[in-house]
């Protein structure tokens, strides 16, 4: 046996970093973006590989072109290495050759760890180019741009990258601070409806478990954000956007190396509905639907009352929200229920979900009756059947 003792040590790694609001951030009489590159390096000529969604290329056909005309006017600051474009959406996160495809730009440009990726899309791009960045050189400096709601006000505000992978959402992920996030209100404006209402979950989610006050300004606006009040939009993204920062910064678990996650409230179910349906639902409707059915399941145990759940799944509904659980037979309803199981082992400890006792305060339960879970799954379908069409053809 040795007569060494062990040798200890521990250190603590400030992280920061900044979220800015604006509008069309590639004007060339914007100075933003030329200003954040020039912050970390004054001197100059720091190399930028820009990844885009394809999806947000369709919309703004002249994004590359304006890229690289603000590029070539500011090119005492920035080099502009390449602009790769890849197909946004979920399916880009199950497809591993995206990340290749980042990682080979990255090493063909020459991209180190005091040059820029610089990610443009929805949740889903700016997960993967996250993820693809964080283990490049064990890490190069990433600027998030994210353009749908869900981005700018809750995924891509936080420090998670991540990547699907043996049939399970972010089996695959990092913990990476972007250098920056740049939230550009004009890209939301080509939103699909869907897009646009999708966002507002998560914002519903966040004052569900910590701000009664916000959750009142969501209900009162409900049906201005539905028809696309860009003012109402705005604020929501702003204060959905600070309380998931300040939960990062000061909820005292931003690796979450524990088992409770409140920004995950609703998600159990939302995960593997997205899985389930071959992620034809958006992430914020499996997460409205998944919190739909938490609720009721919290009314169930005694945790909420009926007022209280009735007024929430109110303004779910006034959003525009479809509650409807896609289950078709027995086995799909196991399927969703296996999803509380999976979900434990992603957090690893004990199980740990996310409910409330009212609006504006999170409880968590440690333990789910499945045959609870599964009344609660029932009665919800039963709320809100499918509508059926009368239009004959």
């Amino acid at each position: 046996m040795s007569h060494y003792k062990p040798i200890e040590q521990s250190f603590k790694v400030a992280y920061e970093y900044k979220l800015h609001f604006t509008e069309n951030i590639f004007s060339l009489h914007n100075p933003l973006f030329k200003n954040i590159i020039n912050g970390y390096n004054n001197k100059g000529h720091v190399k930028v590989l820009f990844v885009i969604d394809s999806g947000v290329l369709a919309c703004h056909p002249n994004l590359m072109a304006e890229i690289t005309s603000y590029c070539t006017q500011n090119s005492s600051a920035i080099h502009l290495m390449e602009q790769l474009v890849i197909t946004g959406g979920e399916q880009c996160k199950n497809d591993y050759h995206n990340v290749e495809r980042i990682l080979n730009a990255v090493n063909d440009n020459r991209i180190c760890r005091h040059s820029f990726v610089v990610a443009i899309g929805g949740g889903a791009i700016i997960d993967m180019v996250g993820y693809a960045a964080a283990i490049a050189h064990r890490g190069v400096k990433l600027i998030r741009i994210p353009t749908t709601v869900l981005s700018q006000n809750d995924s891509a505000v936080g420090v998670k990258n991540s990547f699907n992978i043996l049939g399970k959402k972010n089996f695959l992920g990092t913990f990476a601070p972007a250098y920056a996030i740049i939230n550009d209100s004009n890209f939301l404006t080509t939103l699909e409806q869907r897009d646009w209402i999708s966002g507002i979950a998560e914002a519903v989610k966040v004052a569900l478990i910590k701000d009664t006050v916000f959750f009142d300004f969501i209900e009162e606006n409900s049906t201005l954000l539905r028809a696309r009040d860009m003012e109402s939009m705005e604020y929501l993204i702003y204060r959905c956007a600070e309380m998931h920062m300040e939960h990062i910064a000061l909820g005292g678990d931003p690796f979450e190396s524990g088992s409770s996650r409140p920004l995950d409230f609703g998600h159990w179910a939302a995960h593997k509905l997205e899985y389930m349906t071959n992620y034809q639902l958006r992430h914020g409707e499996a997460v409205a639907i998944g919190m739909a059915l938490d609720l009721v399941y919290a009314h169930f145990i005694g945790l909420i009352s009926k007022e209280t759940l009735d007024r929430i799944l109110k303004v779910l509904e006034q959003i525009g929200f479809d509650l409807h659980i896609p289950i078709e037979k027995d086995s799909d309803l196991d399927d969703l229920l296996n999803g509380i199981q999976e979900f434990r082992e992603h957090l690893g400890g004990e199980l740990t979900i996310t409910l409330i006792s009212k609006i504006g305060s999170k409880h968590d339960v440690h333990e789910i009756d499945v045959a609870t879970m599964e009344k609660a799954i029932v009665w919800l379908n039963e709320m809100y059947k499918p509508k059926v069409s009368n239009t004959t053809c």
